[in-house]
Order: C-alpha cells, then sequence, then structure tokens
C-alpha cells in the first residue's frame, strides 16, 4: 500500500485530502508544517507528497528544495488560486505537478495515482535503451547519463525525455505531452510543460539557449531530434 504525506497547515484541507486518498485505498501521513513533515521524511520516507505553499517555519518552497536535494520522490504541490509565480517557482525546484486551491479533492487523487502508476511500472521502452550524443537514457533503472556522469532527474522529468525521445521529430503540443506524459488534459494551463522542457534543457543540452535535441516548435509545442 502506498504511503502519501499530506503537508498542509488547515485542518479542514488535509481531512478532506486524507478521506479521499484513503477512499482510494492509500495509507496516509499528516503534517501541518514543513518541520514536522521534515522529521516524517527522515523517519519512514513515502511514496508521494502533497505539499502546500504556505506553511509555518519551513515553507513549501524551502521543503521541495530539501526533498529534491535527498531523492526523485513524487511531489504534488498545492498553491493559491491565481499565484501564477508560486507555482512556476514549485515547479522550478522540482515539483512533478500542482493543483491550485480551491482544488477538487477528486482531481488530486487521480493526480497522485497517475503519478503513482507511471513511477512504478516499467516503462514502455524497457526493452532497449536509448542514445543519443554523449547523452544516454537507461529505461530499466531509469537513469540518465551525460558524458558518463550520472544526472538527477525527477520522476516527471524523466518521463518526459523518455517519451519525446521515443519518439523522435514527432512533433507534440503542449496538451499532447500533459495528456500522454502526465494523465490527463489541462484546458487551462499547460506551464508544467513548459518549466519542465526548461529544466531537461538545463540538464542534457551543451547550452539551453540553443537545444539540439529538446526544440522548441514555435506554435505548435516540441520535438525531440536525436
Amino acid at each position: 500500500m502506498s504511503t502519501i504525506l499530506v503537508v498542509d497547515d488547515e485542518p479542514i484541507v488535509r481531512d478532506v485530502v486524507v478521506r479521499y486518498l484513503e477512499r482510494d485505498g492509500f495509507h496516509t501521513v499528516q503534517a501541518a508544517s514543513g518541520d514536522e513533515a521534515q522529521r516524517l521524511l527522515e523517519r519512514q520516507p513515502p511514496s508521494l507528497v502533497v505539499l502546500d505553499v504556505m506553511l509555518p517555519g519551513i515553507d513549501g518552497f524551502e521543503l521541495c528544495r530539501w526533498i529534491r536535494a535527498r531523492s526523485d520522490l513524487p511531489i504534488v504541490m498545492l498553491t493559491a488560486r491565481g499565484e501564477e509565480t508560486d507555482r512556476i517557482v514549485g515547479l522550478e525546484l522540482g515539483a512533478d505537478d500542482y493543483l491550485t486551491k480551491p482544488f477538487s479533492p477528486r482531481e488530486l487523487a487521480v493526480r497522485v495515482r497517475n503519478l503513482l502508476r507511471r513511477a512504478a511500472r516499467p516503462s514502455l521502452e524497457s526493452v532497449r535503451g536509448l542514445e543519443f550524443g554523449d547523452v544516454e537514457i537507461n529505461a530499466v533503472t531509469r537513469e540518465v547519463r551525460k558524458g558518463g556522469g550520472l544526472l538527477k532527474l525527477t520522476l516527471k522529468e524523466f518521463d518526459l525525455l523518455l517519451f519525446l525521445a521515443a519518439h523522435p521529430r514527432r512533433v507534440f503540443t503542449r496538451h499532447d505531452l500533459m495528456d500522454r506524459v502526465w494523465g490527463y488534459r489541462s484546458a487551462l494551463d499547460t506551464g508544467t510543460v513548459t518549466v519542465h522542457i526548461r529544466r531537461l534543457r538545463e540538464k542534457i543540452e551543451d547550452d539551453p539557449a540553443r537545444p539540439l535535441h529538446l526544440e522548441t516548435v514555435w506554435g505548435v509545442g516540441y520535438r525531440f531530434r536525436p
């Protein structure tokens, strides 16, 4: 049974999220502050973290940065309505997904399930590795190496890179990628894809400003050029 750590200083929000997650068969652990969440994470890492941005003590951004420096644990961040800056910062720090408050707890449960399913199942490309230049993608071990050195990619960064590399030269819109990689379509915002592409370029491209592999097709979306 997957364990979900729910970090939010609002008891009502925690109770609603926990109720929906447990109804879906997840085991949950709760924390009302960043400091409490950090202690729980050090004691027994969960399968996924649902993390609010506004927390007493260590805030959500700092905790996200702390988690990402130690693991690729999936993170879903909760941000206030309309705070686009918070969403972008959270994604830049390594969050895999986000929801804005007020949100549908049913939708949150679906996103949690999709993230965990993608983290647990073998890739469709697991029968072979992918290589382009000095970058190697191992779909079995979920590792990416550049020049022989191991790169630190989050769950969704790896999924996005593998998906694009497995479909070379094919152009995908942001909505396509939300659907195929994240497992749902967002009618309002696809900034998640943009941020993940930018982070991937910083890690695999020699010059992120002039990417050789992760190309932007202006007005359409992105494609991978091997």
